[in-house]
C-alpha cells in the first residue's frame, strides 16, 4: 500500500524500519535559516534525512525572483538519489510547522512524477506525544538512481496568472493570513497587500486545535464553498513566496479535490514588477 498525503504517526512507527520508506525532516524558520538544521541535529526522528528550504527546495533568489524561486529539478534529482530515494520508495516528510515547509518536498516531489510522498500529520510533534523516540545519530543512505518525469504544467507564472485572471478562468486562493491579505501588515515582503480576484484562505484553517488536518470531508466541505462551480483543476494557489501555497493544495488532494496547481513565484514574485495591480486595505471599496 502506498500513502500519497497523509500519514499517521502510528502508522509511520510501524513502517520506520521498512528499507523502502525514507524519512525526510523538513524543518525551517523563515526567522532564521539556521535553526531547522539545528533542531535536525538536536534530535530527529529515526532515519530521516534533512531538507533545507533555502538550499535544497528552492534556488537563490534575485531581483526577478519571489523570495523562494524552485529549485535546480537536475541538482533536487541528484539530492533524491543521494537520501536513497528511488522511484518506487515511500517518502514521508515531516516539520514542526503543521507541514507549512514539509508540504514544499511534498509538492516538489510530485512535481517530478513521484507520488507515493505523505506528510507526517502534526508532525514532530505529535510524534513525540505518541511517546515515540527522537535520535541524533546520522542516517547512512544508501545512494541509488533516481529517474524523474518533471511537469510543468503543476506551477503557473505571473505572466500565466495574469493572463488566467484577465480571463477569469481560475480561481486564485492566498494562503496567508487574513491582516497580510488585507495588508493591513506585511513582516516579510517590501508591498503590502493581495493579487486582484484572489480568495483568502488561510493555511491554518486546514487544521484542528490540535494541529491535525481536518477530515477530507470537511475540508472538502470548505473548500467547496470556497471555489463554488469552479473546478479543482482550475484552482491557483499562492503565499508569500510559494511554499504554504502547498499547504492548501495539499489539503484539496487530501480531500479527493484534485487537481490544483501552484503560482510558484507568489506574492514576492508579483510585486517585483510595479505594473502588476494589487489589492490593498486602502483600495478596497
Amino acid at each position: 500500500m502506498t500513502y500519497t498525503t497523509i500519514i499517521s504517526s502510528d502508522l509511520l512507527h510501524q513502517n520506520l524500519n521498512n528499507p523502502n520508506w525514507v524519512l525526510i525532516d523538513c524543518r525551517f524558520s523563515l526567522a532564521n535559516s539556521d535553526a531547522g538544521a539545528y533542531a535536525y541535529r538536536h534530535g530527529h526522528i529515526p532515519q530521516a534525512r534533512y531538507a533545507d528550504l533555502n538550499k535544497d527546495l528552492s534556488t537563490e533568489p534575485s531581483e526577478l525572483t519571489g523570495r523562494h524561486p524552485l529549485p535546480d529539478f537536475k541538482l533536487l534529482i541528484k539530492k533524491l538519489g543521494a537520501w536513497g530515494i528511488n522511484n518506487q520508495t515511500q517518502v514521508v516528510v515531516y516539520d514542526d510547522a503543521s507541514a507549512a515547509f514539509a508540504g514544499r518536498l511534498w509538492w516538489l516531489l510530485r512535481c517530478l512524477g513521484h507520488d507515493n510522498v505523505a506528510v507526517l500529520n502534526g508532525g514532530i510533534q505529535h510524534w513525540q506525544k505518541h511517546g515515540y523516540a527522537l535520535t541524533t545519530i546520522l542516517p547512512e543512505p544508501r545512494p541509488c538512481s533516481y529517474r524523474a518525469y518533471l511537469n510543468d504544467s503543476y506551477w503557473l507564472n505571473a505572466q500565466q496568472v495574469q493572463n488566467h485572471l484577465a480571463k477569469k478562468d481560475i480561481c486564485l486562493i492566498d494562503a496567508r493570513n487574513p491582516e497580510r491579505y488585507r495588508g493591513e501588515q506585511e513582516p516579510i515582503d517590501p508591498v503590502a497587500g493581495h493579487i486582484p480576484l484572489a480568495l483568502n484562505r488561510p493555511l491554518s484553517l486546514n487544521l484542528d486545535k490540535q494541529g491535525l488536518f481536518l477530515s477530507p470531508e470537511l475540508l472538502a466541505q470548505q473548500f467547496k464553498k470556497l471555489i463554488g462551480t469552479t473546478s479543482p483543476t482550475q484552482v491557483v494557489h499562492y503565499c508569500g513566496s510559494g511554499v504554504t501555497a502547498c499547504h492548501n493544495l495539499l489539503a484539496m488532494e487530501y480531500a479527493g479535490l484534485k487537481g490544483s496547481k501552484i503560482y510558484a513565484g507568489s506574492w514576492s514574485d508579483w510585486i517585483r514588477n510595479k505594473n502588476r495591480k494589487i489589492i490593498t486595505k486602502q483600495n478596497i471599496k
